[in-house]
């Protein structure tokens, strides 16, 4: 690739980068995003701009977010002629994301979508601060790893479900876009790659009492997925054993049910069960 050798610039593997050569796949991705002129896209990780090209020309404003200060004298010499483009040398997990959108977020700008090709070994923490953090966001199309992909976008319950699985589906509608194989990068990964479509929903997906309370189950449910919930919830320190057993029938489950077979639903009225009974966790 000549921009590597023009700044004689190599992927750093502790940043996880892998650069995207594949010229369709960048155009799948900013289709899946649905770019427009009065979009403002924040890009995480740009590298050496290949996909910020293509979103300086289809969206009004795009700001990229990268933390290696290698690739910022090769994106600056790029865009420096494009009024629509800035970027902030930070890493993403450490920037005020609301206060950032709300300083740049301009009256011809409607609305606010993430775009991202992200690193392997911090995608989910990435992605769980966008939602976390309730930015003012329509959109996250992001490439990820394909196996945390078919996680992300499975359905509660499914066979591919973890604890993420449930988080995605309380705050978006998901989608895989593609899959990709690890030739479209330089250097090529070990493994192969999805492009994703988050869409934010203005409400979370279902009504519960308690949000923290229900994440903190979910997570108890999964840290110990060979057992039983009612083990993996009692051993989590939810609550005593008899008393998750009774919460159980009386919400008609099987005692033995363990929680990757449990819809949002399912753990939502557990979340209300155990809200109502204003039980402290002892752990």
């Amino acid at each position: 690739m000549d921009i590597l050798k023009k700044y004689n610039i190599t992927a750093n593997k502790k940043l996880g980068q892998n650069f995207l050569i594949n010229d369709d796949v960048i155009e799948n991705i900013v289709k899946a995003a649905n770019i427009k002129k009065d979009d403002l896209i924040i890009e995480i990780g740009p590298g050496l701009g290949t996909l910020t090209k293509r979103l300086l020309e289809e969206a009004g404003r795009v700001i990229c977010i990268e933390l290696d200060k290698n690739m910022l004298m090769v994106l600056n010499d790029r865009f420096k002629f494009y009024d629509n483009f800035k970027l902030i040398n930070e890493d993403i997990l450490q920037v005020n994301l609301k206060m950032l959108i709300e300083q740049e977020k301009q009256e011809n700008l409607k609305n606010v979508k993430i775009v991202a090709n992200l690193p392997y070994y911090i995608t989910t923490p990435i992605i769980m601060k966008l939602l976390e953090d309730r930015l003012d966001i329509e959109s996250i199309t992001v490439m990820v790893q394909k196996e945390v992909a078919d996680r992300l976008v499975d359905e509660p319950g499914g066979k591919n479900s973890g604890a993420i699985t449930y988080a995605i589906n309380y705050y978006t509608k998901p989608q895989k876009v593609l899959d990709v194989d690890n030739k479209s990068f330089i250097p090529s990964p070990e493994v192969n790659s999805s492009v994703i479509n988050l869409k934010v929903l203005k409400n979370p997906s279902i009504k519960v009492s308690d949000e923290k309370l229900l994440f903190k189950i979910i997570k108890l449910a999964f840290m110990q997925k060979r057992k039983t919930l009612l083990n993996a919830l009692t051993n989590g320190g939810l609550a005593e054993k008899n008393i998750i057993e009774k919460m159980l029938l009386d919400l008609k489950l099987d005692t033995k049910i363990r929680g990757e077979k449990l819809s949002l639903e399912d753990f939502a009225k557990i979340t209300d069960y155990i809200s109502c009974l204003n039980i402290k966790l002892t752990k």
